[in-house]
Parts: structure tokens; C-alpha cells; sequence
């Protein structure tokens, strides 16, 4: 059985590894869609979509890109939407995704992880080398933030999707996060012991 996770379990796991079990596992779905920010999310994600259309950001040397891209990859266990695949003039490639939140001066370790799995997929479908991302935040002005990616960030994020696929394929049930303030807020919190 080829399973095939997306970007946005990989957030969950880092969140907390029970979200994989119990969404993957148990087939209890989270509901995501009925939480204010998501659907604003969603919304803040179509109309950049049809406004930035021919947009170029030819200040970080972006020649072409793509957008809404599907794309997946059974060798790395993935799939995803990329909300745009970027064309660099120094002939890499690399992922941007718009986000409905405020910059904070912090790259959180989820969005990173995160956009090294589009560049994965990226750099696996369109045979170019993804060495950065990219983070539009939309509620501070639409703030461009760029990630750096290394081999050991390649090379940690197989490692969240070996043990998120342990997850999946064992059945076995995981520790729960090791932040309690997550807990009030999960949608899981009821049934997690």
C-alpha cells in the first residue's frame, strides 16, 4: 500500500503525532473546514490566486511560475497543492505559499517543514533543485519571507514522513505532544488520553 501524507499532516504532526493517528488510524476527521481560519485561509488563497495571476516577483529573480499546482510523488510519499511554483533566474526552483497569519520574526519549524515538502515535490516532478522557499503573510502586508533549505532539513523532513508513515501503517498509537497549551485548543482533546 502506497500511502501518500500532504504538507499540511506533516504540520499536524509537528502540532502533535495523535493528530495522525486518530485522523489516518481511526478515520476521525478533524473538521478543519469548520474553523474561521482555515475558511479565511482558503479564501485569502483564491483571490491572491486570481489577482497574482501574471504577477512576477522579479525581485527575487522569479522568471515564470506556475499556480494551484497538484503535484505528488509515490517515491517520497507525497502530495500536495502548491499555491505557486517558482522559476528562479539562477535555474532553481522553489515554492510559495500565501499565509493568513501576521509575521511574528520567527520562522516556525511547521511552515518550514512544510515548504521543504513542496520543494521536494517540486524538485522530484520538475527534475530542478529547490534550495528555498518562500512565505507570504498576508496579515502584515503581504511580508515575503525567504527559507533556506539544506540536506540536513532534506534529510530531517524524511525522517517526519518515515515516522508519520509508522504511524499509519503500524496502527500504533503515539505520544502526545510535549506542549500541554496545545491541548485546550485541539479538536481531538476529548478523546485523547
Amino acid at each position: 500500500m502506497n500511502i501518500l501524507i500532504t504538507p499540511t499532516e506533516i504540520i499536524q504532526y509537528l502540532y502533535c503525532p495523535r493528530f495522525i493517528y486518530f485522523e489516518n488510524v481511526l478515520n476521525i476527521p478533524e473538521r478543519q473546514e469548520k474553523r474561521f481560519k482555515v475558511q479565511k485561509g482558503r479564501s485569502v488563497h483564491r483571490e491572491k490566486s486570481r489577482i497574482n495571476k501574471d504577477y512576477l516577483r522579479k525581485k527575487i529573480g522569479v522568471t515564470d511560475k506556475d499556480t494551484e499546482v497538484y503535484l505528488s510523488s509515490e517515491k517520497q510519499h507525497l502530495r500536495g497543492i502548491v499555491d505557486e511554483v517558482l522559476r528562479l533566474d539562477d535555474g532553481t526552483m522553489a515554492p510559495l505559499d500565501y499565509k493568513f497569519a501576521e509575521y511574528k520574526e520567527k520562522n516556525f519549524k511547521t511552515l518550514k517543514m512544510q515548504s521543504l515538502a513542496y520543494a521536494l515535490l517540486i524538485s522530484e516532478n520538475y527534475g530542478k533543485p529547490v534550495n528555498r522557499g518562500f512565505l507570504v503573510y498576508t496579515r502584515s502586508r503581504s511580508k515575503l519571507v525567504e527559507l533556506s533549505f539544506s540536506e540536513k532539513d532534506y534529510a530531517e523532513l524524511k525522517k517526519i514522513i518515515r515516522e508519520i508513515l509508522l504511524i499509519i501503517q503500524k496502527g500504533y498509537y503515539p505520544k502526545k505532544t510535549a506542549s500541554a497549551a496545545r491541548c485546550p485548543d485541539c479538536t481531538y482533546r476529548k478523546i485523547c488520553v
